[in-house]
């Protein structure tokens, strides 16, 4: 007795759709040999299985039931099909799974069958035309009797197979053949009578049939029951190669190969193998002593570059499991690693090699004098081929080639493509990195192939972005003739549809037709109407009704079936089309036609009208356009959400009677609400066709391709970018045609891929008219390959069922073009550049979760050959027009253009040169006295002159005018970078520090010393270091200024670089500074600075590893890491720079620079960046750097608790705070208080980490001037590792020696005679990592440079400025002074501001819990997490509080504030958000329901405050909710 196919297979995993149909299937019996090896499933299922599904069936119970063992399972179908069925129609749907099969069985009987016209003479015969051949006769009788048995035994079609024979057609491949065999034997004759001695070199095709690499099934010993034989348990593998042509000399070449086992006898080998698989021989020398392969002896073959000779053949990596023994590679060296081993006799030379199946890591053990012939064998991107012994690797436990036994010269065996076209085509559709998560191939790459391949230009259309334009212009060097297009793949929105079609302007009164219809698929031409369901609406009511199915003469597929529970033998019975629609458009008469989603219904309609003869040209209303006018808060516009957001009921639906009634009660709710706006008729109703932005924002969306003509078109592309951004984002950037027909000067307008708007018209078979209309709107169409559409051939709701349909809509697409004069240009789509690169993109497209991503489409650059080939289906001068005439019309049509203004923009400030003048001379007289002295007044006259002359006085003024406002608001502003090197700086308030030699200065009589032998004794120094004075003139006590530093390490020797200010403001001012700048340049002048993230190394680590670990795939680690370098870069999303303004010249509109948006697509922000990387436009633009920092913050708050003045009142000389960078004296403790830290710089910004600590203890300061050099070696990289400590260590250099800051550098050589310009470059070579050239180090020893100060200056990759250190100091310094004079004010300031892993738990209930819990963390401290690195680092500061005598206050929940600690009666009380989980917006919560009076119980905390029962749980424990109540709610007990 039969079972349903899932009571027999219950744990089967299935997709939905596939079980829905084996629900209605049955297993009748199931078989087995005696051996288990093989399982027959026979089914019996009333609709039509598709023989793909039958295998993927046959695969799934395989893997999911019987994993691991080794089963064929077979299935067996028979078939109850429907009425609806006849011999011809079940050809129709069931032809490709009957090549399937054919193909799995014999490949000359699949070719016979594919290249065969059918016929049906007769209902029940069959009757095959195919080639009159000696094969074709011979398997004829087969193949009937396959067919046969398929038609009759499997689908009960009583029906019989005919052949008829024509003669055989002269293929392309055959005549090549014929004409290569003749060219062959001339040349054989010529050679034989020439007698040359050279090689013949004749191509000869290896194709007779142009069936690449496919096996022939055996055709005997299948059984009777399966009529295809092989099942999709077997695999048959196709190459799509195209003509395998070998020369007489390579095919002698190969066949000695072949001899020698090079050409593939290993079951282990890809392309080549060694014969017999893997060899274990160990590596024995002649006289039987083992040879180790540091005395390897090297061969005399010059191929040899290390070590032996060794046979040619080679084993795939891929291949190789576990440790086999002696094997042979060849690859491409990706990473070259050498270290040298203790004693220094040997080295170890670790490097990874891949040949592009996998990668293996190379760890070969040389001897020192065998060093310099493995550096020129191992050289990173060379191909080789190394043999070796295959190890497990004791360190990181991965498979290893060691014991190498030689190493030999191997060609580049990759793919290596060339466009050898005499002329070349253009691609005009690319997409690169940028391309948000799609595209994977670097804009630089792309730009490169294509001008090797010698094509004229190439457009780069990133997906609704221009991001890469920057890079792509930065890829070609000054007056290179290649052109690049600059263009963009949006995401077109039709916002220009009227809301009525065809408006007569009838009026709500007059006669209406609400109708639906259901179809066999979504495709008028090739689809059929089953059912027709209409209501007539007369004045607002149904006066009457039309329903009838309709029978389409075909099967109607299940997937229909199930979604609108309409079967074949419902309509069976029923008329068909030509009788059916002709009463409907009688029904219909001259009424208004109303229907949800109307373009796919009416589109049918007028369709059958056409074919049938019949006038249709009605006025039509869709209620889907209407809803979303009327009902703009809906997030999507199917029938069942319109309907019951107007309150209609909808039964049945997808039954079109019912959804006809439904529409049409939504139709009369949308009469009703537009008449309640006092609209009437069709006309006014189409006065309201303009969308707003919500209505676009929620259009479905097509692709187009944009491409930028001119400037005037770079401009309109940058307007309409940033607009699809700002004001039309929606998951994707929208750009509305009418936005685009405003703003279309200067651009070409293409039709784009399959997503496009012509080519899904054409898919869903819209009618003619609508079609011309699309068409118009595009200045070129454009077709593509048909593997990138291939993906539709497995949707089964495609309307697209095979290669041939596929080709009709690119030559429809060809033919559009001719009749309305449109060039049509062939596309790749390009997402990478090469066929193996998708690999990447597979990877990226798994990470975000798409099911298909393993299917990859072919989206490479092809050359123009293979183009050509690839639409060698259309006639060949159209296919020449497509693939280069056109595409190069394109091209030649687009100027050629940067996407980048090269003109500098800087903002204009009125009268800035002489406001900048006047404010340094004030405040220079002011400091200095009426008369200034000469180093005053020179080195303020020629830093104006440099500035004002090049041009940046502009910069200052707004720098200064953004500090001024700072300071006038209560908030520090601290200097960064080399702005303090500029005494202009100084003098118009930008900056504090004073870049002039240490001077004294009087601040009563401007009595000033710059030149006393005891001033000079401190030169290089700090005026601070210098001991007190009073003045000689007035008494008072003198002020110390001056840290030498020279301006041109800021603007350089010729005044003339560009100037960077860099400011740090308060965290908490941030945001004012930047809204000031509006106030400074005016609205709409300022733009926040953009940034594009990128995927880094890590994520992609982690997208690579997942990637292999869901396909139960294990992948060493070089190869994750090879597989990492081609998905780093790719964009992932945007952002913004934490304080970059970029400002925009009065009258200058940012479209001519760069396009905008908001940060990360935020539509939520009112934020605005560039969306170009800051960086692409600071050459134009000019950026401030307003950033926020916590050291202005915290000293605000110190000013706050103190009433000092951080400025006037601190000393940068008291000998207290300069004792904590020595001792804990000042604070009264001893380092056992505090764990045995022997300092007190514990929480002072730039000192207060282990490693600053240790470099003070090392360098042991004395003065204020070494903290500001220790602070530029602990921002420098390899400045102090290995660098500067090395020379401390060992006595050879001291902190003031050793350099600390660039400035050294050039101050250095100065004093040593050299001239200033070289010493500057030289200043910034190494301060950027890139070491001395060998001239400059000739000139450096000529001059007394000493060789360690040349050694350190080698070693140094970055380097801080003096000015920047200086600044930094000077604001620890001031928080250093709180910490002794002020410790309660610097501990509250230091909680509420600096600690991020401040816990109330831990620290605040005692001493002696902390000291409990502080020991848990250090014992883990190597393990500690980075918010528990944080906690540790607070507590240390708490120990020391405790240390010093001062406590915490318990939190008061109606007096602690939100993030601030305070200080009462001599204690802190912590802030609330110290409490673990609360965070500050729950905080403020509490902090402002305490406002509103004490709290009855535990339930009000909760209501009032909207903390979690689990928050106030916590608090309750830890006693900081007093004796409050659960509830409100009192009992008996409470009056007891």
């Amino acid at each position: 007795m039969a079972k349903g196919f899932l009571e027999v297979f219950p744990g089967l995993t299935i997709e939905k759709e596939f079980e829905e149909l084996l629900k209605l299937t049955k297993v009748s019996r199931v078989t087995s040999t005696r051996d288990r090896s093989s399982i027959r499933i026979y089914l019996e299922s009333p609709r039509l299985i598709q023989k793909q599904m039958i295998y993927d069936l046959e695969n799934g119970i395989k893997e999911q039931l019987f994993p691991g063992k080794k089963m064929t399972i077979k299935i067996q179908e028979k078939y109850r099909l429907s009425g609806q069925y006849t011999p011809q129609k079940l050809m129709e749907v069931y032809q490709d799974s009957i090549a399937l099969e054919l193909k799995n069985y014999s490949i000359i009987m699949y070719t016979m069958f594919k290249k065969a016209e059918f016929i049906f003479p007769e209902p029940d015969v069959l009757q095959m035309t195919v080639e009159n051949t000696m094969v074709s006769r011979e398997k004829a009788g087969e193949l009937k009797r396959i067919l046969e048995k398929i038609l009759q035994e499997r689908c009960g079609m009583g029906a019989v197979v005919e052949f008829t024979y024509v003669a055989p057609k002269e293929s392309k491949l055959r005549k090549q053949a014929k004409e290569a065999e003749e060219a062959a034997a001339a040349a054989y004759g010529a050679y034989l009578h020439g007698g040359t001695g050279t090689d013949l070199d004749i191509n000869i095709p290896w194709d007779e049939y142009g069936i690449s690499g496919a096996k022939s099934g055996a055709s005997g010993g299948q059984s009777e029951e399966n009529a295809g034989g092989k099942t999709g348990n077997s695999e048959v593998k196709t190459s799509n190669a195209g003509k395998k042509v070998l020369s007489l000399k390579a095919r002698k070449e190969a066949a000695k190969g072949s001899e020698n086992g090079s050409a593939g006898k290993s079951s282990f080998s890809g392309n080549g193998g060694q014969k017999g698989g893997f060899s274990k021989k160990s590596s024995f020398s002649q006289n039987g002593s083992f040879s180790r392969n540091t005395a390897l002896r090297k061969s005399d073959n010059p191929d040899v570059l290390y070590g032996r000779d060794f046979d040619d053949g080679f084993t795939n990596i891929e291949a190789i499991e576990g440790e086999v023994g002696e094997v042979t590679i060849r690859g491409q060296i990706l990473t070259v690693e050498k270290r040298e081993l203790r004693g220094g006799e040997k080295s170890i030379v670790i490097f990874d090699v891949t040949d592009f199946t996998d990668t293996i890591t190379i760890k070969l053990f040389v001897r020192q004098d065998a060093m310099e012939d493995v550096d020129k064998a191992v050289v990173k991107g060379s191909f080789v081929k190394i043999r070796g012994v295959t190890t497990i690797d004791k360190f990181d436990h991965e498979l290893t080639l060691g014991s190498i036994v030689g190493i030999k010269k191997c060609e580049d065996f990759t793919s290596k493509r060339m466009d050898n076209s005499l002329e070349k085509r253009v691609e005009l559709h690319c997409h690169t990195k940028m391309s948000d998560m799609d595209g994977v191939a670097e804009v630089k790459a792309i730009i490169k192939r294509a001008k090797a391949w010698g094509m004229p230009a190439i457009a780069i259309t990133d997906h609704g972005c221009v991001q890469a334009f920057t890079d792509a212009n930065h890829a070609l060097d000054k007056g290179d003739d290649f052109k690049i297009i600059y263009g963009v793949e949006g995401y077109l929105v039709d916002d220009l549809k009227q809301l009525v079609e065809n408006s007569r302007n009838q009026s709500f009164v007059d006669t209406y037709v609400v109708f639906d219809i259901e179809t066999t698929g979504f495709s008028p031409e090739k689809n059929k109407i089953i059912e027709i369901g209409a209501v007539k609406v007369e004045d607002g009511k149904i006066t009457d009704r039309f329903s009838t199915f309709v029978n389409p003469d075909v099967p109607i597929p299940f997937a229909i079936e199930q979604l609108t529970g309409i079967n074949d033998s419902m309509v069976l019975d029923s008329p068909q089309i030509d009788v059916i629609l002709p009463q409907f458009l009688e029904f219909c008469g001259d009424a208004v036609i109303v229907a949800h989603n109307a373009g796919f219904d009416t589109g049918f309609i007028a369709h059958y009208a056409k074919l049938l003869g019949l006038s249709y040209a009605p006025t039509i209303l869709d209620t889907v356009t209407l809803a979303r006018l009327l009902l703009p808060n809906l997030n999507r516009y199917k029938l069942d959400t319109v309907a019951k957001a107007v309150g209609v009921s909808l039964e049945n639906h997808h039954r079109a009677v019912d959804d006809a009634e439904a529409t049409a009660g939504i139709f009369k709710e949308f009469v009703r609400m537009f008449r309640a706006q006092d609209i009437e008729t069709l006309d006014q109703v189409n006065a309201l066709s303009k969308l707003t932005t919500a209505g676009i924002q929620k259009l479905p969306t097509n692709h187009i391709i944009i491409l930028a003509k001119n400037d005037v078109g770079r401009i309109n592309l940058y307007r309409l970018v940033s607009l699809s951004h700002l004001e039309y984002f929606a998951r994707r950037p929208r750009i509305p045609k009418s936005l685009l027909e405003k703003y279309r000067e200067g651009l070409i307008i293409g039709s784009a891929c399959e997503a496009g708007e012509l080519y899904q018209a054409l898919l869903r078979g819209v009618p003619a008219a609508e079609i011309a209309k699309i068409v118009r709107f595009y200045d070129y169409l454009e077709i593509q390959p048909l593997g990138n559409n291939d993906f539709m051939l497995r949707d089964e709701k495609s309307t697209v069922k095979n290669k041939e349909d596929l080709i009709a809509l690119n030559k429809r697409i060809v033919q559009l073009g001719k009749e309305f004069g449109k060039p049509v240009c062939a596309t790749c789509d390009v997402h990478f550049l090469d066929p193996q690169d998708e690999i990447y993109r597979r990877i990226i497209e798994a990470g975000q979760g798409f099911k298909d991503c393993d299917l990859q489409p072919p989206l490479y650059l092809r050359t123009t050959e293979e183009m050509l080939e690839e639409f060698s289906y259309l006639e060949p001068n159209e296919a020449e027009d497509v693939v280069i005439t056109n595409t190069r019309k394109i091209a030649d049509m687009c100027e050629k253009i940067s996407p980048v203004r090269p003109d500098k923009c800087p903002p204009v400030i009125e009268n800035s040169d002489a406001t900048l003048r006047k404010i340094c001379y004030d405040k220079a007289h002011a400091i200095y006295g009426e008369e200034l002295p000469q180093i005053v007044t020179a080195r303020l006259e020629r830093e104006l002159n440099s500035i004002i002359s090049n041009g940046f006085a502009v910069m200052y003024i707004i720098a200064q005018k953004l500090v001024w406002k700072s300071n006038e608001d209560g908030y520090l502003v601290g200097s960064r970078g080399s702005v303090g090197s500029s005494f202009v700086a100084t003098m118009s308030g930008i900056t504090e520090v004073n870049p002039l030699s240490p001077h004294y200065i009087c601040p009563s009589c401007h009595f000033y010393d710059f030149d006393s032998e005891e001033v000079k004794k401190f030169s290089g120094m700090a005026g601070c270091d210098m001991p007190d004075r009073t003045c000689p003139v007035c008494g008072k006590p003198l002020k110390k200024e001056g840290f030498d530093i020279p301006f041109e390490t800021f603007l350089g020797f010729k005044g003339d670089k560009e100037p960077d200010i860099d400011l740090n403001f308060s965290g908490e001012y941030q945001s004012k500074a930047h809204d000031y700048t509006e106030v400074i340049f005016g609205k709409g002048q300022t733009f926040r600075a953009g940034t594009v993230g990128t995927l880094a190394d890590k994520t992609a680590y982690g997208y690579i590893k997942k990637y292999f670990e869901e396909r139960s795939q294990r992948k060493r680690a070089c190869e994750i890491n090879r597989l990492v370098s081609g998905c780093v870069g790719v964009k992932r999303t945007t952002g913004q720079h934490p304080g970059g303004i970029i400002v925009l010249p009065l009258g200058e509109e940012i479209y001519s620079f760069t396009p905008v948006q908001h940060p990360a697509n935020d539509m939520t922000t009112s934020t605005v960046t560039t969306h170009f990387d800051y960086h692409s436009i600071d050459h134009n633009l000019l950026k401030l750097d307003i950033l926020g920092h916590d050291d202005p913050t915290m000293i605000r708050m110190l000013q706050d608790l103190t009433g000092i003045d951080p400025v006037q009142d601190i000393p940068l000389d008291s000998k207290e705070v300069m004792s904590l960078f020595q001792n804990t004296s000042a604070l009264k403790i001893t380092p056992e208080d505090i764990g045995g830290c022997k300092l007190g710089a514990l929480g002072i910004p730039e000192f207060g980490t282990d490693f600053a600590m240790q470099m003070l203890i090392d360098t042991k300061p004395k003065y204020f001037s070494d903290l500001v050099r220790i602070a530029g070696l602990s921002h420098g990289t390899d400045v102090w590792l290995g660098n500067a400590q090395t020379l401390i260590s060992e006595g050879t250099a001291t902190i003031q020696t050793a350099i600390c800051t660039r400035d050294d550098i050039m101050v250095y050589l100065i004093s040593r005679g050299m001239e200033e310009g070289l010493s500057f470059t030289i200043m910034e070579s190494v301060r950027k990592g890139k070491g001395l050239k060998p001239e400059w180090e000739a000139a450096m020893t000529e001059h007394g440079v000493p060789e360690w100060y040349i050694w350190s200056c080698k070693k140094i990759k970055y380097m801080f400025p003096k000015a920047h250190a200086a600044a930094y100091v000077m604001m620890a310094w001031r928080i250093a002074y709180c910490k002794v004079f002020y410790p309660l004010a610097y501990y509250a300031a230091f909680f509420s501001i600096r600690a991020k892993g401040f816990s109330y738990e831990l620290m605040c209930l005692g001493r002696e819990k902390l000291e409990i819990h502080l020991a848990d963390y250090k014992k883990r401290s190597d393990s500690l997490s980075n918010k528990e690195q944080d906690t540790l680092r607070d507590m240390r500061i708490v120990q020391e509080m405790y240390a010093r005598g001062f406590v915490f206050l318990p939190i008061d929940i109606y007096r602690a504030k939100a993030v601030h600690f305070q200080i009462i009666d001599g204690k802190l009380m912590p802030s609330l958000n110290s409490i673990d989980g609360l965070g500050e917006k729950a905080a403020e919560g509490i902090a402002e329901a305490a406002k509103d009076g004490p709290f009855l119980s535990r339930e009000d905390f909760i209501n009032r405050t909207k903390v979690s029962k689990t928050l106030c749980d916590l608090m309750a424990d830890l006693g900081l909710l007093g004796d409050l109540p659960e509830s409100n709610q009192l009992s008996l007990f409470d009056f007891g």
